[in-house]
């Protein structure tokens, strides 16, 4: 039983699955590894997690719907063996401290039409992507943009926090729920017990499953190269090289002082959705030491790496000129802008400048860590990459 007495997730593990299983018409979930994950996160639900009532029915359909998932993953790959003999070669990665502008400039380049996205329709529901004027149509197109629309709808300041499109790039998150082990969890509920399990876990399973999504997704479309993004890919990057060990890393930078209360406010804002009672301290102090650890693990892996696998882009150099940037990016990598590229690019930044959809407007005086605080963790990050605070701490 959850501590409100209600029936709890752990008990309602076997329903879950039998409910996927019927909802997909298959019962093969592949690799039980999963298991583990999801049994450490159900029980953090029902023992640690103050879920309101709209957030233990959402946790309970995100569970469920990624099991489905996992489901249909595994089916395709059955029926489609071929699709896992395609190779992955030199994706381009984008990934680096939270809140860098790494969404801006994911975007920005996914508007390239030599290159492929994974589209958040399609992270939600991988399966071979269907041509363009086939998605408006598609019940799993219509399922994802009614999924953006009742989270903007719930909080409307979410878009200016985080924005998102059915038919836009996304992050890797999707895929990487499959395994249950993802950022996502945390983020939406505190659930201590699955965070510490979470931290110390071999992402190797996750990352494979990844590599094989991704292979699914983009069956019908294998000439491309891969654009790619998502901010835990650095905390894990050493993992992440093992399965994309030609991987073109663009690592984004910022001051901490700036992003991290930002992110804490967006955690919070997502998690207000779920939970009646948020502790932005307790969520800071666990953000601060997660970032700083990755920040470091990543300094550490690219010390062991040959320098030209990684560009490093300054926050303030990609605002100043977004399309320079792009094209330092790609003749790093030995890649060339077309013109039709830089076209698309171009009539994306005048249909989207900065602050469209809403300032994210947020404090820094209630994160519960000082700004000296996150200074002084992120010392040697900071003082790695050169990087100098926009302001003076608090």
């Amino acid at each position: 039983m959850s501590r409100a007495g209600q029936a709890g997730l752990a008990e309602a593990e076997e329903t879950l699955h039998e409910e996927a299983c019927r909802a997909v018409g298959d019962d093969d979930f592949g690799d039980p590894g999963y298991l583990e994950g999801l049994r450490v996160l159900l029980h953090a639900y029902d023992d640690e997690a103050r879920l309101n009532d709209y957030g233990r029915g959402a946790v309970r359909q995100m569970v469920l719907d990624t099991l489905a998932r996992r489901l249909r993953a595994e089916r395709a790959w059955r029926e489609m063996p071929a699709v896992l003999e395609h190779e992955i070669q030199r994706p381009i990665v984008i990934c680096g401290l939270v809140r860098t502008g790494s969404t801006a400039l994911h975007y920005l380049m996914g508007q390239d039409p030599d290159l492929q996205v994974l589209q958040y329709w399609l992270a939600g529901n991988p399966q071979p992507r269907p041509p363009r004027d086939e998605w408006q149509a598609h019940p799993d197109f219509q399922a994802a943009a009614a999924e953006i629309d009742a989270m903007y709808t719930a909080d409307p300041s979410l878009k200016a926090v985080h924005f998102m499109m059915p038919d836009g790039p996304e992050e890797c998150r999707h895929l990487m729920m499959q395994s249950f082990t993802d950022d996502g969890f945390e983020v939406n509920a505190n659930v201590p017990a699955y965070s510490e399990w979470y931290e110390q876990t071999d992402m190797l399973p996750t990352y494979e499953r990844h590599r094989d999504l991704l292979k699914l997704i983009g069956s019908t479309d294998t000439a491309r190269p891969w654009l790619l993004k998502y901010p835990v890919h650095m905390r894990n990057l050493s993992t992440f090289l093992e399965i994309y060990p030609d991987a073109c890393i663009v690592q984004t930078h910022r001051d901490p002082l700036t992003v991290l209360p930002s992110y804490i406010s967006l955690i919070a804002g997502f998690r207000s959705l779920f939970e009646d009672s948020i502790d932005r301290p307790a969520i800071a102090k666990r953000q601060l030491e997660l970032w700083a650890t990755g920040a470091e693990r990543a300094i550490e892996c690219r010390r062991r790496r040959d320098p030209a696998q990684f560009y490093d882009l300054h926050f303030a150099d990609f605002m100043a000129d977004p399309i320079a940037a792009v094209r330092r990016i790609y003749a790093h990598f030995g890649r060339e802008l077309s013109e039709v590229g830089e076209h698309h690019l171009r009539h994306w930044r005048e249909n989207n400048p900065q602050h469209k959809h809403g300032r994210h407007e947020y404090s820094s005086e209630d994160t519960g860590v000082s700004g000296r605080q996150i200074l002084d963790r992120f010392a040697g990050y900071m003082e790695h990459f050169g990087i100098e605070p926009e302001k003076a701490p608090v």
